[in-house]
């Protein structure tokens, strides 16, 4: 695992993939499985690994958080960043922040929760949870009511905030009133979009974020590198094409469960077996496996035609 000090280029240098998390039959943690699918990950290019929503870490016990940080540290490869999410709520927050003080993690993301909350009290309560933890925080926002636009770019000017994963959905992506706010005031190079591929060209084009996180880049980090490549570079035509190949696995996932599909999508790719989900979700229902199966096995042969292309390039 990557344990320098974060520099802000590095969110743009790579895609950030947001991996699902391999269990056993028992549920305890399956080290070897989540160990190919990092590999995997590792060789399509990307650096960034962000175990949060899809790894369901909602969902774990802080007694196994400690087993969790050394797992990924110790699966991950002497380049590759990995960002493990703490939260939802402040007192989860507060004990995990504790266990990441004696670790050698550089940040840490924290889940979104919804309700409960005010816009001071995010504010003061994660300037908190930074001091505790020792280290600035990722924070993913996905609700304009969880905080307001000068109390994120306050949090992140003054050092509390790293970087701001933005999933605050839209109708249209393009006409986003608090993201153009918030860019006014903080360096769009900290904010990373959060949706996946869908929004992801107009939010780096258009509103020139750093990169964005990726689910079904995890089945396909070579394509979802070389679609940051394209757009950085202006190849319009290329991106689109690299693009669309993400879309039907995406909008399965849009219509089903982000989570869930993703997590029954990598095994049926046989990249690795993930194994049952942590309670309390469950798998994708039976009725949509063969479609799920249908898209991911097309994003798998996309990806080997590319590493084909690239061999013989």
């Amino acid at each position: 695992m990557n344990v320098s000090p974060i520099h802000e280029h590095e969110f743009s240098a790579s895609v950030m993939a947001v991996p699902p998390l391999a269990r056993h039959a028992d549920f305890s943690l399956d080290p070897a499985q989540n160990e190919k699918l990092i590999r995997h990950i590792e060789a399509g290019g990307v650096r960034t690994l962000l175990y949060g929503g899809n790894a369901n870490l909602y969902h774990v016990a802080i007694s196994e958080y400690h087993e969790l940080l050394d797992l990924l540290a110790q699966s991950a490869g002497p380049q590759t960043r990995v960002i493990p999410a703490i939260g939802a709520d402040y007192g989860k927050m507060l004990d995990q922040a504790r266990i990441l003080a004696r670790t050698a993690y550089r940040t840490a993301m924290v889940l979104p929760f919804p309700g409960f909350t005010t816009s001071t009290g995010v504010e003061y309560g994660l300037t908190r949870i930074a001091e505790v933890a020792g280290m600035p925080l990722t924070l993913y926002i996905r609700s304009e009511d969880y905080v307001d636009v000068d109390a994120l770019a306050r949090l992140v000017n003054r050092g509390t905030l790293i970087a701001v994963k933005y999933a605050i959905a839209r109708r249209d992506p393009s006409n986003d009133l608090y993201l153009r706010r918030l860019l006014e005031q903080v360096d769009r190079a900290r904010v990373i979009s959060g949706m996946g591929e869908r929004p992801a060209l107009v939010h780096v084009q258009e509103f020139g974020l750093a990169a964005w996180t990726t689910g079904s880049g995890c089945i396909a980090p070579r394509t979802v590198m070389a679609l940051l490549n394209a757009v950085k570079s202006n190849r319009g035509g290329e991106a689109r094409n690299l693009y669309d190949a993400f879309m039907p696995l995406e909008t399965l996932r849009d219509k089903i469960s982000l989570i869930r599909v993703l997590h029954d999508a990598v095994t049926m790719s046989k990249i690795a077996n993930m194994g049952p989900l942590l309670p309390l979700l469950s798998s994708t229902p039976v009725e949509h496996h063969a479609k799920i199966d249908a898209a991911t096995q097309a994003l798998l042969a996309f990806e080997r035609r590319l590493a084909e292309v690239s061999v013989d390039n």
